[in-house]
């Protein structure tokens, strides 16, 4: 029988203190270049270096980092001790409530996720898929857990097969909604509104027109072609939204900057002008085979500019760019009508408190009913013409 391979776990405070080259080797890539834009190291780097994922936010780094004998990396899970649940679009507040209640501590806790970022990716990254270095990042993270009187552990926003390997650990499932647009091999939009029933290819292009009506242009803005004037004026309708929806925006002016020196070849900035002046704008980033739409502000009330800027204009972009997939970010079931799509998303928890966790799988089983029920419900509003949907 072969030896089993040997490997230590470390944990490291910083994401700095992980050089780009060893954690990008562990993260999913294509000929040199990450698969999901948000696992490369830059990202997380401009979360931390910009001060919005740190320690004073409530987002301390508690990388877990597995390497053999000769120091060659094997693994990589991207983790943070946290103080609250803010920023991580799979709620938790009631659990914390609960607990407290019952005289525990919730916080702190450790989160497995990309910060303020609802979007699919693998958390265990394990290039060889080996499960005894997959097994041993989770129980790391238990461990650590413990050390640190963390109450649990949460890797939101996996891709299904992980969670059900995750879950067969022994750790609660969740499932939630998001709403993503599916590229059919269409030429156009045209080709793609062909798929919708008549009244519904009417709406879609008379908000189009309506959007853009006064003169409005779109312009998309990505690598060399984006500047600091641009991200100014992005960054005035982003904070201008997140203060109207969370009294503070998670993101400062300095993250977008620091994106923009090491990422701006991932990201699609799309501005709205009245002549020459911005009004409106969405962030996007490319991935393999998709594009991820993420934050969107404006400086102006144009009807319908919310929709063909977020929505319309990035299945543009995936079409031109023959992209597989729009995600479109979280909630949203008017994205339903504009020809997204219901999509389930999975995560998975980890809780120390055997009461707190039998509560909880009890709350999680009628949440997954609940979710599965609204699923095939929401299914019978697709604007889709019976048989058109490829998808599932």
């Amino acid at each position: 029988m072969a030896d089993q391979p040997t490997f230590r776990a470390t944990i490291h405070p910083s994401t700095a203190s992980i050089p780009a080259a060893v954690w990008n080797s562990l993260v999913p890539s294509t000929d040199g270049r990450t698969d999901n834009p948000f696992l490369d190291h830059a990202f997380f780097l401009a979360l931390e270096e910009s001060g919005c994922a740190t320690s004073r936010t409530g987002w301390q780094p508690q990388h877990i980092l597995l390497s053999d004998e000769n120091d060659r990396p094997l693994g990589l899970m991207p983790l943070f001790l946290k103080s609250h649940s803010m920023g991580e679009y799979v709620f938790d507040h009631g659990w914390a409530d609960a607990l407290e209640r019952a005289g525990g501590s919730y916080y702190p806790k450790l989160q497995c996720s990309v910060p303020f970022t609802p979007v699919t990716a693998p958390k265990l990254l394990v290039p060889s898929g080996n499960p005894a270095m997959r097994a041993a990042l989770l129980s790391t993270a238990q461990q650590l857990a413990i050390q640190r009187h963390a109450s649990s552990v949460h890797a939101t926003f996996v891709p299904q097969a992980e969670a059900g390997e995750i879950e067969a650990d022994g750790w609660l499932r969740r499932l939630d909604t998001q709403f993503h647009w599916h590229n059919q091999g269409f030429a156009s939009f045209d080709d793609f509104l062909d798929t919708l029933s008549s009244r519904k290819r009417k709406t879609i292009r008379r908000e189009r027109r309506d959007a853009l009506a006064d003169g409005l242009t779109v312009k998309w803005l990505s690598g060399s072609d984006l500047r600091e004037e641009h991200w100014d004026a992005f960054y005035a309708f982003y904070e201008d939204t997140g203060a109207r929806k969370w009294g503070r925006p998670y993101l400062n002016r300095e993250f977008f900057s620091r994106l923009n020196q090491t990422m701006a070849d991932r990201i699609v900035l799309m501005l709205a002008y009245d002549g020459p002046e911005a009004i409106a704008g969405a962030i996007n980033f490319v991935g393999k085979d998709r594009i991820f739409g993420r934050n969107w502000g404006c400086t102006r009330d144009v009807p319908f500019l919310h929709f063909e800027l977020c929505y319309y204009q990035a299945i543009d972009y995936a079409i031109a760019h023959k992209l597989d997939v729009v995600e479109a970010g979280a909630q949203g079931e008017h994205k339903l009508a504009r020809g997204y799509a219901p999509a389930t998303t999975y995560s998975v928890h980890w809780i120390a408190h055997p009461g707190l966790r039998d509560a909880v799988a009890e709350y999680l089983e009628r949440e997954r009913h609940s979710v599965e029920q609204n699923q095939e419900l929401l299914e019978q509003f697709t604007p889709f013409r019976k048989g058109e949907r490829t998808d599932h």
